[in-house]
């Protein structure tokens, strides 16, 4: 932190929100490649969170990649980059209040490690949601492994750029699982912690 930098410290605290709102704040962070599933998972499980009066956000690679991070590529130190300010992003709506639901590639074992200590790993759970690369090809509705696979497109994650997936996750969904089966593995962890 810059040595002329003093974060105020307001009275109201998380802990205040928290209990304002009915539920604990937590970091769920969705990982696996393009395609996988992860964004339609995060967005049911909110339609499902929301429903019981959670106050939930979801955070979104092409979305944030729009406008908070826009001027990142595709290179591995962005990517890194990236999810730091994702992680930073996060760490604040939590701070209000909110369960975010955050669906990122996150390819590097360390980022997602960062992120984990930077949030506290007592209100973060890990999702991986692990769909084979053919799979994730099949449904290509960006068309980048398309564009990838004919050299038109550098970095892409599982085909020119490397995936290292989680080995201990908090929840696995596999490609076999339904949309509706995965939401239930993910609250099914969750559902306690938002206690």
């Amino acid at each position: 932190m810059g040595t002329h930098i003093f974060p105020y410290q307001f009275k109201i605290t998380q802990q205040d929100r928290n209990r304002l709102n009915g539920h604990r704040s937590m970091l769920v962070w969705f990982t696996g490649l393009s395609g996988s599933g992860k964004s339609t998972i995060a967005d049911a499980l909110e339609q499902k969170l929301h429903g019981e009066g959670i106050r939930t956000m979801v955070l979104d690679g092409d979305n944030v990649r729009s406008g908070l991070c826009k001027e990142l590529n595709f290179s591995q130190k962005d990517r890194s980059e990236n999810v730091r300010r994702i992680s930073e992003i996060a760490r604040l709506l939590l701070e209000s209040g909110a369960v975010v639901l955050a669906s990122f590639i996150s390819p590097y074992k360390k980022d997602r490690e960062y992120v984990e200590k930077t949030i506290n790993p007592n209100i973060f759970v890990e999702v991986f949601v692990n769909t084979s690369i053919g799979i994730c090809e099949n449904r290509d509705q960006k068309g980048l492994y398309k564009k990838a696979r004919r050299g038109e497109l550098d970095n892409l994650t599982g085909v020119s750029s490397p995936y290292e997936a989680p080995e201990a996750p908090d929840v696995e969904i596999t490609e076999n699982d339904s949309v509706q089966e995965a939401v239930e593995k993910v609250y099914k962890k969750i559902k306690d912690k938002l206690k």
